[in-house]
């Protein structure tokens, strides 16, 4: 029996699809620039692809257009971004060509990467997995602080090509941590204190500032302040990896 004919797609359907695809391409091309040592702007495009990443699902809710294709789309999308390409960037910047010990942290961070989401689509269909709270460090969040030895480096602060292995323990860290049993937040479910709200408006016109002078600075200090947050769940959790 042949298909029922199919009709045209409305493109309004499609364009969350599409803007996962350019996350996808962003992504890619950082690591094209990674290859020739443009590593200001490989970093550069891994920060825009980890922005586009938040809106191609927020797009999708908003238009009503989401899909388990689209989901499984953004999946494979966001292993490319956050998985291979950091990982690529720091051992090219970092560690150096022919490091064979500090390859193999990149490819314990790319596996972390990969198990994060695999387990992140299958909590998907679970009732109530994901709507307060992440079980480890999702994966964009986890390639910025990847790339944090990176971002020390361009802001001046550090001379991380000095000790390659220690950014390679970094690196691995990272990865156990996206798939570790460590609680992170959702901002859906964040609580400001009164006496907080002051420090955070105080605190977004220095980041404002900082985007516009010292974007290395800013993206090294909020890699350190997120990584900061979670150390009380690092404390107090049990190192169970993917139970």
């Amino acid at each position: 029996m042949d298909e029922p004919e199919r009709g045209p797609m409305p493109f309004l359907l499609l364009l969350p699809n599409l803007v996962t695809l350019a996350g996808m391409c962003l992504g890619m091309t950082s690591m094209r620039y990674t290859m020739i040592g443009s590593y200001e702007t490989a970093a550069m495009l891994l920060v825009l692809s980890a922005l586009i990443d938040g809106m191609d699902g927020l797009i999708a809710r908003r238009l009503r257009a989401t899909s388990e294709f689209g989901a499984e789309l953004d999946s494979l999308s966001d292993f490319i971004c956050f998985g291979v390409a950091p990982g690529l960037l720091v051992y090219q910047f970092a560690l150096g060509e022919g490091n064979a010990l500090g390859w193999i942290f990149v490819l314990v961070y790319a596996a972390g990467c990969c198990m994060r989401l695999a387990r992140f689509n299958v909590m998907r269909g679970e009732d109530g997995a994901g709507k307060t709270h992440f079980t480890g460090v999702p994966a964009p969040a986890g390639a910025m602080l990847a790339v944090l030895p990176v971002y020390l480096h361009l802001a001046g602060l550090l001379d991380v090509r000095a000790a390659p292995m220690l950014v390679a323990l970094w690196l691995a860290l990272v990865g156990v941590l996206m798939i570790s049993r460590l609680p992170t937040f959702s901002p859906k479910a964040m609580r400001v204190p009164r006496w907080g709200v002051g420090a955070m408006l105080i605190g977004t016109a220095i980041g404002v500032g900082l985007i516009f002078t010292r974007i290395w600075l800013f993206l090294a200090l909020a890699d350190v302040v997120y990584f900061v947050a979670l150390i009380p769940g690092i404390i107090r959790m049990r190192f169970r990896i993917l139970g």
